[in-house]
């Protein structure tokens, strides 16, 4: 990991076409390097979630390349790696397990960013349906010491057509259902960094089975 957290700082400070291409072995070798490393990941969440298990590497790396098409920041390259390890691809609007590796930047994360619409309807009518499951979840001392409390942007009102007086209403103005914890640029290069991220999805893995089941 130590490479790729020397490439990606110098890629911030030279995000530009003719470094990349310059350096293009460098971060050949650090995409296959995270490719190991995702394949590693998808054997030790497999032992507690089987619903990733048929994925492969291809199915949960994101491009380098940025879309500016619409972006007033027209620098190509993004300056992180990224893993998203989700039933049925990255591609699929299914909850599921994020690693970011970023220089001073890292994170673990994990849940369902910004569903569409139909989905962002059934999460809240099962939570609507089930209160008390997911607030379970969520208080768990495991999940609250590592992730705290749902991150994410939220509505100002209650939505449409869910009673307004629900007790646990807060949780039905969320836009996302989403939670991270950072990680430390050491704890990026530890050797114990595989376990650490795989403990900590773990720890998650009921959050994203409560929205699974939501959506499915």
């Amino acid at each position: 990991m130590d490479q790729a957290i020397s490439y990606l700082k110098r890629l911030s400070s030279n995000n530009n076409r003719e470094w990349f291409n310059d350096n293009k072995k460098e971060f050949e070798s650090i995409k296959s390097y995270f490719e190991e490393f995702s394949q590693l990941l998808i054997s030790g969440i497999s032992v507690f979630d089987s619903s990733i298990s048929e994925l492969k590497p291809k199915d949960t790396m994101f491009r380098i390349y940025r879309d500016i098409r619409f972006s007033k920041d027209k620098t190509p390259y993004k300056t992180n790696m990224g893993l998203f390890f989700v039933p049925g691809g990255k591609k699929s609007n299914n909850a599921g397990y994020y690693l970011h590796i970023e220089p001073g930047n890292s994170f673990v994360g994990g849940g369902n960013h910004m569903p569409q619409a139909d989905s962002l309807k059934k999460i809240r009518e099962e939570i609507f349906s089930n209160p008390q499951e997911f607030k379970n979840i969520l208080e768990d001392k495991q999940f609250q010491d590592v992730f705290g409390n749902l991150q994410g942007d939220k509505l100002s009102r209650p939505p449409k057509g869910f009673d307004p007086d629900f007790e646990d209403i807060e949780f039905l103005k969320f836009k996302s259902f989403t939670v991270f914890q950072k990680l430390s640029d050491t704890e990026v290069l530890s050797k114990d960094l595989l376990n650490n991220v795989i403990e900590k999805f773990r720890i998650m893995k009921d959050f994203n089975a409560f929205l699974n089941k939501a959506i499915s």
